[in-house]
């Protein structure tokens, strides 16, 4: 069961696993992996605190590009505060720039962990030998060596007591500078701690980027509860 927290519209950061806060914008009262909070910088912009680990009180927003770029509209942010806040027209994209940053970084983690392997001979044996908890492909690599391995993680699936995620949200650049690797296509997730962060972190931005559903993103999401600390 989730704890529920007290219904504030403000609060001071550190959230317990399966805590619940209410949404500024609809009201609803939501776990916080479906929402952001949001605090204001020194100066009095609103910014994003994608790890909730920023000081000071915090607004919560469902976790979507529509429902931040609504409460920007609606001024939301300065009745939440009582303050004059500045809150910019690009906020929502400043936001998800912030989830897919803490994606990546999550990624480059767990590559310096030896939770990532990468090229196709090699992603193709961690599936063979059961390893591999996601499959990471370049959303720009070859549609040859995508469909080919979905093979491989398809046969993976049949005998495997957990799905294979597949990934496609990263280019191929950005794989390089998260792993510290050339000309990364295709990459495997090994399980470990660190993965479960990356693919929770994953699914909170697709989720923010899509608009779409926690059941239409649950691929991305771990079987198993992945630690709240920066998560």
């Amino acid at each position: 069961m989730l704890a529920v927290a007290q219904d504030i519209e403000l609060d001071r950061g550190a959230t317990a696993p399966g805590a619940e806060r209410t949404c500024a914008l609809t009201r609803e009262v939501k776990p916080v992996d479906e929402m952001v909070r949001f605090v204001v910088a020194p100066a009095g912009e609103i910014v994003a605190d994608v790890k909730r680990k920023l000081p000071g009180r915090g607004l919560w927003v469902t976790a979507t590009r529509d429902a931040v770029s609504e409460a920007v509209k609606r001024n939301v942010f300065a009745r939440g505060f009582k303050r004059d806040v500045r809150a910019g027209a690009d906020l929502a994209g400043a936001t998800e720039r912030l989830l897919e940053r803490a994606a990546l970084d999550a990624l480059a983690i767990a590559g310096k962990a030896g939770l990532v392997v990468t090229g196709f001979a090699k992603v193709e044996a961690a599936l063979g030998r059961g390893e591999a908890v996601a499959l990471i492909h370049a959303s720009d690599g070859s549609a040859d060596g995508k469909r080919k391995l979905a093979g491989a993680a398809a046969a993976a699936n049949e005998g495997g007591a957990r799905k294979i995620v597949v990934i496609e949200d990263f280019s191929g650049t950005q794989l390089d500078l998260a792993l510290n690797r050339p000309n990364v296509v295709h990459a495997a997730l090994l399980a470990g701690p660190g993965s479960e962060t990356f693919l929770a972190r994953v699914a909170r931005y697709v989720r923010f980027r899509t608009t779409n559903s926690t059941e239409a993103v649950r691929a991305h999401a771990p079987t198993t509860h992945a630690p709240t600390k920066g998560s």
